[in-house]
């Protein structure tokens, strides 16, 4: 009977230590050849699956950059990433609470992309393929990753 008690003293201990949850981050899926062939012609123009995807990776590191951020402790963020913080936390809105989003910004900050007329096209094909949502507000437009 004393056995079964220590086994059991023993086995809360390694519990309580991984109390941390890896939260998992959305990311938006890539775009198949199929979706790709069903986008409209005047959509895609001259742009290629490969470019497309291209952007829907770039558009992943930054959402995983920008949660990354807000998934830390504070006091463990340097006085940059605090600002950074500060910010992301400001662009959030009722609408987007509890879904993960981007802004131009994030894009700029995370990723090496040109927010071109070429880049809008793609957003908008990737809306089409509902891989991404606009939300519109004064100032800022927020992409939501689906």
């Amino acid at each position: 009977v004393k056995h079964e008690g220590q086994t059991k003293a023993v086995e809360p201990k390694p519990a309580k230590k991984p109390a941390k949850e890896m939260k998992v981050i959305k990311e938006a899926a890539l775009i198949t050849t199929e979706e790709f062939e069903s986008i409209p012609a005047y959509m895609k123009g001259r742009i290629t699956c490969d470019q497309i995807n291209a952007v829907v990776e770039q558009i992943n590191m930054a959402v995983v950059g920008k949660y990354k951020i807000l998934y830390q402790p504070l006091k463990s963020m340097s006085a940059p990433v605090r600002n950074l913080y500060h910010r992301f936390m400001e662009e959030e809105t009722k609408d987007t609470r509890g879904v993960f989003f981007i802004v131009e910004a994030d894009i700029k900050e995370f990723t090496q992309l040109k927010l071109d007329k070429r880049f809008h096209s793609i957003l908008s094909i990737l809306r089409h393929c509902q891989r991404v949502k606009e939300v519109r507000c004064p100032g800022l437009i927020r992409y939501i990753i689906c």
